[in-house]
């Protein structure tokens, strides 16, 4: 006997579940048994996209999606035939492709701020404030500040006292 693959139902998406490391999406055909095989995929955000454009052909508007921010990239096929519909699953699919590989070109371009003794060099405009203005040191001040007494306040001057007497009020010019 072959060892069986065991498939596991994403938690969050639609239609699609995990064979080993890739993810694999189908769909069933409305009043019908059959299924509609969409392909597989090695991320689940694709596997995802390939089942909302599936889902859109068959259902309609009233399709529930995993991506509905993403509707107006897909192309929706003009028929309801098994073909088209994988034609457009994996257009969908390649385009979700695109977009997280995009996504991670930026993330890894983000550089951080090299600070030197002497001179402050920035990159793609941020400021390492911390280090500018030793935010470190700073809070350990702070934190002393917090152990020190308050100074002692001195009590007020009374009525009768000769500094009350000769200081101007408020009073005076009326």
């Amino acid at each position: 006997m072959a060892p069986s693959l065991s498939s596991k139902k994403h938690p969050l998406y639609r239609g699609i579940r995990s064979r080993g490391r890739k993810w694999v999406s189908e769909i069933r055909e409305p009043r019908k048994a059959s299924r509609i095989w969409l392909g597989t995929f090695p991320k689940p955000e694709m596997a995802a996209a390939a089942y909302d454009v599936a889902a859109l052909a068959l259902k309609g508007d009233g399709a529930v999606l995993n991506l509905p921010h993403s509707v107006s990239k897909y192309q929706i096929p003009a028929t309801n035939s098994a073909a088209d519909i994988r034609t457009a699953a994996s257009a969908a699919a390649a385009m979700m492709k695109a977009e997280i590989e995009a996504s991670h070109n930026i993330a890894s371009q983000t550089e951080t701020t090299h600070i030197d003794a002497t001179t402050w060099r920035f990159e793609n405009d941020f400021l390492d404030e911390e280090a500018i203005f030793g935010m470190p040191s700073l809070l350990v001040d702070m934190a002393g500040g917090m152990l020190l007494s308050p100074p002692r306040m001195s009590p007020p001057p009374s009525d009768n006292s000769p500094e009350k007497q000769a200081a101007e009020t408020l009073w005076s010019y009326f």
